[in-house]
């Protein structure tokens, strides 16, 4: 099974270093040196990881054969992947791999059905569930433990106690001229 594990960014310095967007748990393990990343698209890769380090809290990787700075622009946007064996699971009980979500139902602690996970969208602050509700609509869902309480690979299903509003239209919203505007307060002087 393949995994994106990272995508490349911009072109660092002349040697052909790239900053990546990790997209992985396990940087460790599948940004090692030597590792060998199929690319999407196909047609850039495999690509072989020669070195890589760490510069102002961004991993820079670099390639076998990638040597200046204009192949290293050439790899811009080029999504890595990673071939991992599918009954591998994370090491901590509280990962997951993005296969291992796809297609969990979704439903509130309640019970209510909410809909399907359709995909995991990666982004700096956050994941995030994209969810197809039944009606064909999609809402998006913080993958964050205070709103998804429970993943449950048996039962296929993931439990959601989301906060007025997420999932429906039952959010309050407080305004301070609201409550202005009901004490008469007369307008401009």
């Amino acid at each position: 099974m393949q995994l994106v594990v990272a995508r490349i960014g911009r072109a660092h310095g002349i040697k052909g270093e790239v900053t990546v967007e990790v997209r992985t748990d396990e940087p460790e393990l599948r940004l090692a040196p030597g590792a060998v990343l199929l690319t999407e698209p196909a047609s850039a890769g495999p690509l072989t990881i020669e070195n890589g380090r760490v510069h102002s809290g961004r991993l820079l990787l670099r390639f076998e054969g990638v040597s200046d700075r204009n192949g290293a622009e050439a790899l811009r946007n080029i999504l890595l992947i990673a071939e991992v064996d599918p009954d591998e699971v994370p090491e901590d009980e509280d990962e997951y791999y993005d296969h291992q979500l796809i297609d969990l139902d979704v439903v509130t602690v309640d019970g209510e059905e909410v809909g399907r996970i359709t995909e995991i969208s990666h982004l700096p602050s956050q994941d995030l569930f994209v969810v197809e509700r039944p009606d064909g609509s999609e809402v998006l869902i913080p993958f964050v433990s205070e709103i998804v309480t429970e993943i449950d690979l048996e039962e296929q299903r993931a439990v959601i106690d989301p906060p007025p509003g997420l999932i429906d239209d039952r959010a309050e919203i407080a305004s301070s001229r609201d409550s202005e505007d009901s004490e008469g307060s007369g307008g401009a002087v």
